[in-house]
């Protein structure tokens, strides 16, 4: 990965974008697909949209810009806050990490709270509700934490980016920072190749909160063919649920589902691409749903053909999230080759 496009990658992972509140990283990823597009748009919702114009054919290639994080609930008069979870955040990760509160006057640093060991009982290693526990901003009483802190303020882990070895990345947020950087990556390659299709990048809102994004977008662009790209489960790690394992792999290479959403001509262009752009696909069952945007794409306007293309990604929905650089390159390629191919495969209907 070039300098260029890693700060691009940084300047995502370090933006907080808890769901329904990503003006801040819509922002980012504007500024960078705006050097490429020849249109870039938002909606009254934040949804980001960047076009190259080609022909008829239009295909999409969406990643959602929200992560999970927490909202203040509540202010205690002794100067503590109460939280609720914004999206699937893990109550089991939660105590005893640093947080920021995002608040209208700024960033305030808080901790989660957690009971020392010698002060718990041993024999309740049972873990609290997220709506049980609490941040310490360090106020002294509610009439000071007042002055800093609102209701519905949204909360988020405190940023660390880390490389680990073999150029794997750690962070917060990878989900989904991840499919919005190939989203643009993908554009921009595109656009490099000369693609005579018409091409949306597409960065949704709220997909944490129930695909909320994706069912605006979907109907307004209307497109051929929609690409999700999110991150999917690697389980190649010692914790890994054996009856939940998957077969994918860190490092393994981008991801394409089949199943449930992801429509059978789109997937085998996906394959077809993979091929000729030689890069190694591997394959994911999504029997019932995918859980992405897909599944909110493919029923929109009376139906868009659409696939989930996924980043392998380990401990998902945690603040280590760990992904491999070499399988977002190549998801950024797939992506491309597919909306470079878009007219071979066009309209993408199936065969009955």
């Amino acid at each position: 990965m070039d300098e260029r496009r890693r700060t691009f990658l940084e300047s995502l992972l370090t933006t907080p974008a808890p769901s329904g509140y990503e003006a801040e990283s819509q922002r980012v990823w504007l500024d960078y697909v705006r050097e490429f597009a020849d249109e870039v748009r938002t909606d009254d919702y934040g949804n980001a949209v960047a076009t190259l114009h080609g022909n008829d054919t239009s295909v999409a290639l969406a990643g959602h810009g929200d992560e999970i994080g927490f909202i203040v609930r509540d202010l205690t008069d002794d100067g503590f806050l109460r939280i609720e979870r914004i999206g699937g955040s893990d109550k089991t990760v939660s105590r005893g990490q640093h947080v920021t509160v995002h608040t209208a006057d700024g960033p305030v640093s808080g901790v989660v709270g957690q009971t020392a060991i010698h002060l718990r009982d041993p024999d309740d290693e049972s873990v609290p509700d997220v709506a049980e526990q609490h941040v310490d901003v360090g106020a002294e009483d509610g009439d000071e934490l007042a002055e800093l802190v609102d209701r519905g303020d949204p909360v988020t882990f405190q940023q660390t980016l880390s490389e680990l070895e073999n150029g794997r990345l750690a962070a917060r947020g990878m989900d989904n920072r991840i499919g919005i950087w190939a989203a643009a990556e993908g554009l921009r390659r595109a656009a490099e190749r000369g693609v005579d299709a018409t091409v949306h990048a597409v960065s949704t809102v709220q997909e944490e909160v129930g695909l909320q994004g994706a069912k605006m977008v979907g109907f307004d662009l209307d497109p051929d063919a929609v690409l999700a790209v999110d991150v999917t489960h690697a389980t190649d790690n010692p914790d890994s649920p054996g009856k939940r394992s998957n077969g994918i792999e860190l490092g393994g290479g981008p991801v394409v589902a089949r199943g449930s959403a992801n429509h059978p001509v789109v997937v085998d262009a996906l394959r077809e691409a993979g091929a000729d752009e030689d890069r190694d696909v591997q394959l994911q069952a999504a029997g019932i749903r995918t859980g992405t945007d897909a599944d909110a794409f493919f029923t929109a306007r009376g139906g868009i053909p659409s696939a989930n293309v996924g980043l392998p990604n380990r401990y998902m929905h945690t603040p280590v999230e760990v992904v491999d650089p070499d399988d977002l390159a190549g998801v950024a390629d797939l992506i491309a080759g597919f909306a470079v191919r878009a007219d071979d495969h066009a309209p993408f209907s199936v065969d009955v």
